[in-house]
């Protein structure tokens, strides 16, 4: 069996000052090399949090627990030193919002430029042909314009288009891309999905793709964790995930997105919202919204199962049967 390019196995994050109020409670994943794998679920899942985690960027009010197998090497990931080394050669981000992710008084070149130079050694006179060469790369037309321009110059598309050249400066095996149309209107989220596509095929990246939109996730991505409550409650293909989903929740999600897709007048929604850390007790943190839950789903915590082609995190699995399979196993 190959070796996936990235694992982790039982990732918690708990803050600082109160250990039990966990935001990521045992996560485990992994990522083949080539894949691109999304976390999927609604804001306040873990999903952002996780991929902090992974960089050791987390804020210092939060403290990561967990085993990181990158390339071979392994990570403590409460060692966020060991870490640093990581990002941006290794493994680079692109983050949510490119309208504050830039510095609004720096040139483009600047900024792209002073990456490069620093992580390449190279002359400014080198580094500027190489940021043009990024620029031109992720599809700006006139690199040497938008080089001398500021931030607010460039419309919300092309400031992405940036960030994914900054992303691509350091020549990283990985890309961790946080919701990366989200402030975009449709026509551009799909140019820059398009983009990151063909970029992992040309370069043999490999991607996570954080999302609540299962729309891009069914068109751009191999495998899905669904994410509820800081746990991963499903996972598997993105075609089994989503056409036959065994979870609940996931259940759910695609069905207010069927809805959606078949212009019904009235588009359904799951009840209810994701808990509050202080209310995340024990038992399955989906119980409230769940139309299947019954009194046990309200004290046990259920661990990933084999269910149909799927794991799921559920007593009551969409088919009804499953299997127990453990964290390593996830993470391979």
């Amino acid at each position: 069996m190959t070796k996936p390019l990235l694992s982790i196995t039982d990732l918690h994050v708990a803050l600082s000052d109160n250990p039990a109020l966990r935001p990521v409670d045992g996560v485990s994943f992994h990522i083949d090399s080539g894949e691109s794998v999304a976390l999927v679920g609604e804001s306040g899942c873990g999903k952002s949090v996780t991929s902090y985690s992974v960089l050791g960027l987390l804020e210092g009010s939060l403290a990561a627990h967990g085993e990181m197998v990158f390339d071979g090497r392994r990570f403590d990931m409460s060692d966020r030193g060991a870490l640093a080394p990581l990002r941006g050669t290794d493994i680079a981000m692109i983050p949510q919002d490119p309208g504050t992710s830039l510095n609004p008084v720096v040139s483009i070149e600047r900024q792209l430029g002073d990456l490069v130079r620093i992580h390449h050694k190279l002359s400014k006179r080198v580094a500027a042909k190489r940021v043009r060469e990024l620029l031109a790369r992720v599809g700006i037309p006139a690199p040497d314009r938008v080089a001398g321009a500021f931030p607010f110059e460039l419309s919300g598309g092309m400031r992405q288009r940036v960030l994914i050249a900054m992303a691509l400066a350091c020549e990283p095996t990985m890309l961790i891309a946080d919701e990366p149309t989200t402030a975009l209107d449709t026509t551009v989220q799909a140019q820059i999905m398009d983009l990151l596509q063909s970029l992992i095929a040309d370069e043999g990246m490999s991607m996570m793709f954080i999302s609540h939109d299962l729309g891009l996730v069914s068109q751009h991505c191999n495998r899905a964790y669904v994410m509820y409550a800081g746990k991963i409650v499903e996972s598997g293909s993105v075609d089994n995930v989503l056409r036959e989903p065994e979870h609940p929740y996931t259940h759910a999600l695609v069905d207010c997105l069927e809805s959606m897709n078949s212009g019904a007048r009235r588009l359904k929604t799951v009840r209810g919202i994701v808990p509050a850390l202080p209310d995340r007790k024990h038992g399955c943190h989906f119980a409230p919204r769940c139309d299947r839950a019954g009194d046990e789903c309200l004290s046990i915590s259920p661990e990933l199962e084999r269910s149909g082609h799927s794991l799921a995190a559920c007593l009551h699995p969409m088919t009804g049967s499953h299997q127990h399979v453990s964290a390593s196993e996830v993470a391979r």
